[in-house]
């Protein structure tokens, strides 16, 4: 039967750059213009390019942002002969953007705008057909806040051109009121005839940096045409600083306050370094790992008190106690690191709480210095696994905040891209800490130490900015945990109309030994001078710096936020979006010809998920009887065992999800191969959890373990383990199950369809297919009994889900948000067929289970 069902694209996609050499595509110019103002960095690419070739021919433009800053407009400048018009970016919202995006697809419009996340950088990428002879301007400017880290500002750029260019020019314009102390240059593919390139002038408050390489500067050598630009170019500086660390700059009505005080003695901290040996661990990672530690720990003050946590699926104690950091005593631990050996599961859980528990005995027992810093770091590779410990995310998140209370800081090393990211972040940001991934290189040694380097000197604690209330409003965070030293603390507002000639600003925060106050002043007249320089500066920047830095706040807020708070805070990010024109999680940009031309493209600002997820399909699937009734479904008609789908066409995937609401049937779902179980489900309000290892076309195995009452099933397409409070039913024939208990029931019919229902409980349906190598097929039904608080990889699917209506005139278009994210839809007939199971032994037959 011919069914109809909606197909969505990846949700990540690649697109193949191109070369000269390979198309008659020639970059002929390609500049990179930055200027930087306190911080704020304005960056403008340019590319040029030119269709060489006697027929149309696909230009790429690719360039890799970094991952804080916000793209505020694209364009592309199409030039034939002598006609030249320019199509630039609009940030709108996204269903809107996408409403415009989709339309302009559905009428044959090529589109091709690709995001992907790397370890600094986001990926910006659009191709288009450059007609022959023709040539075409990309323009893509972005806006960064630049952070302090470890004592310097960094301004990272990417230079890939893939080929030689005949214009190829960077300029970096730095303009700092406080004066410049420090500049340095840095590349990966620095050669001595690149350095000849490269001028740099700089006086009090200014810099430039310009390099200009010509095209037998870029050559690999003399015989060969292939370019030797292919990596990271930086400029790091850093600024002079009052006595009181501070510095207010004034511009258009906004202030920006920074402040690092440096000559402050550091606290003495307490540290618990909390990490996984589990089985995921072994190898490479657990080895980086050891050798990280060892040199941490030889870097620990004498001041500073240690100890060591190690868990798989239990969590040990290197001590039973936080000790002195003695040459004797870090003697011992650096051997008793070298020795971790990675074997087990991942119980975070009790490891965290292990750890929080032992700093508040040493608290009680005031055996932590008065004014010290109590810090956790925990790194780990994997979800929450362990059989005997919990391995509810949410549940976790709220076990350790309501241990910490506000009284130490968490912080979360993610190894690697599997791991569940978004858990981590959240269970830091909640706890006074941050998260940061730990990228799987040969360098993962040393992005450990650097991140223990940035926390490893504590200067104050419990940080606050104060300013006169008749003089500034709409002021960004003012309230901070702790500083370490080499990093900054940004403030930023607006001031009141009719306010004070002079702004007077005061910090206060808890030194080693006492309560400490700065106060800085500044005239704003004075301060409103100092960026009117003509032409060098980017002007009318301290608005938009304001802006950034209230959508960077309140994007790291929402993580934690939810019902009224988490709508409120989208709606701000929202506002502040599209008056600003930055393209950010809730907002796209789009790029359209005027209708009836041929190029479309929407910019999305990519979001850090650990998404399983790749190709969608909706669909009123028309199924064998069993699967039919419980997905209420017209059932399949008649086919053989022999029948197969037409060539083209995929059979029934091997998730269905009845979906809530009007708009929406089934969601049927195809899941990339994973190395590691995927959480599908996790619902805590349900007690419910369904865990799953997908493999070519199907489930290898599925686990669904339900809390009241306990039970647990473990099913692979040959055998099914059925577990009960200490009774467990392992079975590789196959007999009926009848009601296990008056809460649940657990039946499977004739035609091996296994499922688990109760009531105000969603059913759980899983079979295994008529070919053992295709696995186990997974479907659902009285999905509404889902709870606001389900989550997983498709558990997602169900929280804050909605379609947008088709797009007319045609209604083949949809879009789908999933919790934020939008996707374009195409409605498509699709042919879904599926061959009924016989002369099988079916998994349970016969006589009841008493579990």
């Amino acid at each position: 039967m011919w069914n109809i069902v909606l197909l969505l694209p990846s949700l990540l996609a690649v697109l193949q750059t191109t070369t000269a050499e390979k198309n008659g595509i020639d970059i002929y110019s390609l500049t990179v213009e930055s200027r930087v103002s306190s911080r704020f960095a304005h960056t403008i690419v340019t590319s040029r390019v030119v269709n060489r070739a006697d027929a149309a021919r696909e230009a790429t433009f690719q360039v890799e942002l970094p991952r804080k800053a916000f793209i505020t407009n694209f364009s592309i400048s199409f030039s034939v002969v002598i006609d030249g018009v320019t199509y630039p970016g609009v940030v709108k919202g996204k269903a809107e953007a996408q409403k415009q995006y989709s339309a302009a697809v559905g009428r044959g419009e090529s589109a091709g705008l690709v995001k992907t996340t790397g370890r600094q950088t986001e990926q910006f990428e659009v191709s288009v057909n450059v007609a022959p002879g023709s040539k075409i301007t990309f323009e893509l400017i972005y806006q960064e806040l630049l952070q302090r880290r470890l004592g310097m500002y960094e301004l990272l750029l990417k230079v890939r051109p893939q080929q030689l260019v005949k214009h190829l020019q960077m300029d970096i314009y730095i303009f700092e009121p406080q004066g410049i102390s420090i500049l340095e240059t840095e590349s990966t593919f620095m050669t001595q005839e690149l350095a000849n390139a490269l001028t740099t002038s700089q006086n009090k408050t200014k810099a430039h940096i310009r390099f200009k390489p010509t095209l037998s500067q870029q050559q690999k050598s003399q015989n060969e045409q292939d370019t030797v630009l292919d990596g990271d170019f930086i400029v790091r500086y850093d600024v002079n600083r009052s006595v009181s660390g501070g510095s207010i700059q004034i511009e258009q009505g906004y202030f920006v306050h920074h402040f690092a005080p440096e000559d402050l003695p550091t606290m003495s901290k307490n540290v618990l370094f909390v990490i996984d040996k589990s089985g995921s661990m072994s190898g490479r990672k657990i080895q980086q790992t050891r050798e990280a530690l060892v040199k941490i720990l030889k870097d620990l003050s004498p001041h500073d008190q240690f100890n060591l946590i190690v868990f798989s699926g239990e969590a040990s104690q290197w001590e039973q106690s936080l000790v002195q950091a003695t040459e004797e005593n870090l003697n011992r631990a650096v051997k008793y690191a070298s020795k971790i050996h990675a074997q087990g599961g991942t119980n975070i859980n009790n490891a965290v709480l292990l750890a929080v528990e032992m700093l508040d005995r040493s608290n009680q027992a005031e055996l932590l210095p008065s004014k010290s810093v109590s810090l956790i770091i925990l790194l780990t590779d994997g979800e929450p696994t362990a059989d005997l410990g919990e391995t509810n995310p949410t549940i976790i998140q709220n076990n350790v905040q309501e241990a910490i209370n506000g009284r130490y800081s968490l912080f979360c090393l993610g190894f690697g891209f599997d791991v569940n990211y978004l858990f981590l972040e959240k269970l830091a940001l909640d706890n006074g800490g941050l998260a940061r991934r730990i990228y799987e290189d040969s360098d993962s040694e040393l992005q450990l130490q650097d991140f223990y380097h940035e926390v490893a000197n504590p200067l104050l604690l419990s940080v606050a900015f104060e300013y006169p209330s008749n003089a500034v409003e709409d002021v960004t965070q003012y309230k901070f945990q702790h500083h370490f030293k080499g990093s900054e603390m940004v403030v930023a507002g607006k001031l009141r109309d009719q306010g004070p000639d002079v702004l007077v600003a005061k910090v206060s925060g808890q030194m080693h030994m006492q309560n400490v106050t700065f106060q800085t002043e500044a005239s704003v007249a004075q301060q409103e001078k100092e960026f009117q320089s003509p032409k060098y500066i980017f002007h009318n920047f301290m608005e938009r710096l304001w802006a950034l830095l209230t959508i960077q706040q309140q994007l790291e807020q929402r993580i934690s936020a939810s019902g009224a708070k988490l709508e409120a805070l989208e709606a701000q990010v929202l506002n502040l979006s599209l008056k600003y024109n930055f393209v950010t999680p809730l907002t796209h940009m789009v790029v359209t010809k005027p209708e009836g031309q041929e190029q479309s493209q929407v910019a999305e600002k990519p979001v850090e998920v650990d998404d399983g997820v790749r190709r969608l399909l909706l669909a009123g699937s028309r199924l064998q009887p069993s699967l039919a009734r419980m997905l209420d479904l017209p059932s399949l008609e008649s086919t053989t065992p022999e029948e197969s789908p037409s060539p083209g066409h995929p059979q029934v995937p091997t998730i269905i999800l009845p979906l809530p609401g009007p708009s929406v049937d089934q969601l049927c779902v195809d899941i990339l191969h994973s190395e590691k179980p995927m959480k599908l489900f996790v619902d805590p309000s349900q007690g419910l959890e369904v865990t799953g290892k997908y493999e070519n076309t199907g489930f290898s195995w599925i686990e669904v373990t339900i809390q009241k009452p306990h039970l647990q099933v473990h099913a692979t397409p040959e055998r099914l383990v059925v577990t009960r409070g200490r009774k467990t039913l392992n079975t590789g024939g196959r007999r009926h199950c009848s009601p296990c208990c008056l809460a649940l029931k657990m039946t499977m019919d004739q035609m091996g369809l296994l499922q688990l229902s109760g009531p105000d409980k969603v059913t759980i349906g899983l079979l295994s297919l008529d070919d053992p190598q295709r696995g186990l097929m997974l479907l659902l039904n009285d999905t509404q009994h889902f709870s606001n608080n389900v989550k997983g990889e498709l558990g997602r699917f169900y929280r804050d889900i909605t379609w947008d209506p088709p797009i007319e005139p045609d209604n083949t278009k949809r879009t789908v948000r999933v919790q934020g994210v939008d996707y374009p839809a195409t409605r498509a007939q699709v042919e879904l067929r599926e061959r009924v199971p016989r002369n099988r032994d079916f998994l349970l037959d016969g006589e009841d289970i008493e579990l």
